[in-house]
């Protein structure tokens, strides 16, 4: 029997006291796993307030936007009628890191989710390449808090509708508003802050090299640009669409080049999230389940409140399989930390099977070492490609169906065996490849010479073409922020035919 003053606390109440203790003995078992994490920072939030969360995006100091409270009225009302929950926690890629915790959680709840979210979270935003290359955890609240400003500051000087007008442009094209591949500088969100400042108090100067130069400019102009120059100057081809527009539209004022940057670094921000979702929360619930094992162990929590933990922990893993009614794809809690655990196996406890597959890792003994190389280095895509083991594939009797629209059946492609595994595998790691599942749409050029209509390329992929409704609506965003004419050509890459062709005219009330 354990004595009860040995656990962090008796039952399920909790008040500020038990907080700081549940922190101060989970952060004292995380440094015996050796997590490099952020300084946190621990905030106690109703349910109302996480719906408010919800709607911005889970950033504080977020901007205003009609969006937003549309969306927390709807989440709001499925709260309210029971149709759907919410999470216990919510976490921000910040230093310090910001962990919102629900006040109706109990305390094991509250245990789990500091666990969770303060420590597993948490050292995956800290060491992961891909948050380290396209992040700034340092500068990021700054920058909102500036963001928040400047839009409301915009708001006053221009007029609500024109500000809004210009954020659902830039909200329609927010996905195609970053940069997929590492650019010389490190984003540095404090300094964008400073130079934003510093470009309101001058013209559009890097704008006069390339308008001043169309044939029908003024005498006073030099001469024509060569094609060459000219596409240079425009960075063409451009996958950035709001990057393009930012720098290059005509019609454009300083101000809302300034909104279209704050969004544009805002979707930038959350670019490794997209990549790293399985790995994310297969880290963080590896993490919680060590942490919270541990605890159990030594004591700190009874029996009773290690089996609320089991249940709610075994709610969030759940996969059910392909042919259960609740089978909505793959749960990727339940993905990462399975291979998170099989990882943990086959450097402990290998097969031969998983020495032949693994030989770099298998017998290795440090578990939590080969982990955290692990989370530090790859991304979901390459995580799955390289980690997936024929005996988790067998455990979670997954096949890989081949589905052609040429033929009128579907069929197997995998099974289990050598060959199936591998392919398996590649099918899998295709599901989170950015470059696979995001269109690739580029600004290739623009008539400058005539009518400046812009000129957009989709690449299509596995012969999958844009959605019509979708594409027409978002085609009308970017031509009112061009202010000209917009032709989307769908492409065929491997014979550069034109599949289909979809275009847009500014709308004269834009501006």
């Amino acid at each position: 029997m354990m004595a009860d003053d040995a656990l962090l606390y008796p039952g399920t109440d909790w008040d500020f006291g038990t907080i700081q203790r549940i922190y101060d003995r989970v952060e004292r078992t995380a440094k015996e796993l050796k997590l490099d994490t952020y300084p946190n920072q621990i905030e106690v939030i109703t349910a109302e307030q996480m719906l408010d969360a919800y709607s911005s995006i889970g950033m504080p100091l977020f901007y205003k936007h009609w969006s937003f409270g549309k969306q927390f009225a709807q989440n709001e009302v499925l709260y309210r009628k029971g149709l759907r929950g919410l999470a216990y926690e919510l976490v921000i890629n910040s230093s310090p890191c910001i962990s919102y915790i629900m006040e109706e959680n109990t305390a094991t709840l509250q245990t789990l989710v500091i666990a969770h979210a303060a420590f597993g979270h948490n050292t995956f935003f800290k060491t992961n390449y891909l948050f380290k290359q396209w992040t700034d955890a340092e500068g990021i609240l700054d920058y909102l808090e500036f963001a928040k400003g400047y839009i409301a500051q915009c708001e006053e000087r221009y007029g609500q509708m024109a500000v809004e007008q210009l954020l659902d442009a830039a909200h329609a094209l927010m996905s195609h508003g970053v940069h997929r591949y590492p650019r010389p500088r490190r984003p540095d969100l404090k300094t964008e802050e400073r130079r934003a400042k510093d470009r309101l108090q001058y013209q559009e100067q890097v704008f006069n090299d390339l308008w001043r130069t169309l044939p029908n400019a003024p005498a006073k102009t030099g001469p024509v640009l060569s094609e060459e120059r000219r596409r240079a100057l425009l960075e063409l081809p451009q996958e950035n669409v709001l990057y393009f527009l930012e720098k290059s539209a005509p019609r454009l004022q300083p101000w809302q080049r300034e909104l279209l940057r704050i969004v544009r670094l805002v979707a930038q921000y959350f670019y490794p999230q997209s990549q790293t979702k399985v790995m994310n929360e297969g880290c963080a619930c590896w993490v919680h389940y060590k942490i919270m094992t541990t605890l159990h162990e030594q004591g700190a929590l009874n029996d009773g409140a290690f089996l609320e933990f089991l249940q709610s922990h075994t709610n969030v893993v759940y996969q059910p399989e392909f042919n259960d009614q609740h089978y909505n794809g793959i749960n990727p809690y339940a993905l990462g930390l399975g291979m998170m655990q099989d990882i943990e196996r086959i450097v402990v406890d290998p097969t031969d099977e998983d020495r032949e597959w693994f030989p770099d890792i298998a017998g290795k003994g440090d578990a939590t070492g080969v982990l955290q190389d692990v989370w530090a280095n790859y991304r979901d895509e390459s995580f799955v490609s390289q980690f997936l083991s024929p005996r988790l594939i067998r455990q979670w009797r997954m096949f890989h169906l081949l589905d052609d629209s040429g033929q009128p059946e579907l069929r197997v492609d995998a099974i289990h065996d050598e060959g199936g595994y591998r392919r398996i595998r590649r099918a899998l790691a295709r599901h989170y490849d950015v470059a696979w599942v995001d269109p690739d749409i580029q600004v290739v050029d623009v008539d400058l010479a005539g009518d400046r209509r812009l000129i957009v390329h989709h690449s299509v992929v596995n012969g999958i073409l844009l959605a019509e409704n979708d594409t027409r609506q978002v085609l009308q965003h970017l031509a009112d922020l061009w202010g000209y004419d917009v032709l989307l050509k769908e492409i065929d890459p491997a014979s550069n035919a034109v599949l289909k062709e979809h275009s847009a005219s500014a709308r004269s009330t834009f501006f």
